[in-house]
């Protein structure tokens, strides 16, 4: 009986090296299958369905920068983009990101060095913590047009 091998940093040339460095994103995949699933069939487009509501919205009264992201998911697999945009215009763009950022990261995986993504940039963080404060701050403004923000 043989050691179990370890993903090393290390080429994936055999089937077997290729399966063990894709794992980690296969299971990434899968589990964006499975909530995927919910919010089709939950379908957060219309009121009193199985899925959960907004606790800043619930509590509070206002919508959070993420406030909309199951209504946009739902709306983007429906290939609605427009109302995609509508629920939430951020979290649309991070989809992208997150889609570029796990294609270098599976790449990576498999040529065993990382890839370079919107990830290892040296203002990510200050980008990303400034567009996050702008959005909870401008889609919660109670004056035209910022109103339209509100879902």
């Amino acid at each position: 009986m043989t050691a179990p091998t370890v993903y090393t940093g290390i080429p994936a040339r055999g089937a077997k090296e290729k399966l063990r460095a894709l794992a980690p994103p296969l299971a990434v995949v899968a589990g964006l299958g499975v909530c995927s699933v919910a919010v089709w069939v939950g379908d957060p487009t219309t009121p009193g369905g199985f899925l959960p509501l907004c606790p800043t919205k619930a509590l509070l009264g206002i919508d959070c920068p993420g406030c909309g992201g199951m209504r946009m998911a739902y709306s983007l697999m429906h290939g609605n983009i427009p109302a995609a945009l509508h629920y939430n215009a951020v979290s649309f763009v991070f989809v992208f990101l997150f889609v570029w950022s796990m294609a270098a990261w599976t790449l990576g995986r498999l040529r065993g060095r990382a890839m370079n993504s919107w990830l290892h940039w040296r203002w990510t963080p200050l980008v990303f913590s400034v567009v996050f404060v702008v959005w909870f701050v401008v889609r919660n403004l109670p004056f035209a047009p910022f109103t339209g923000l509100r879902v």
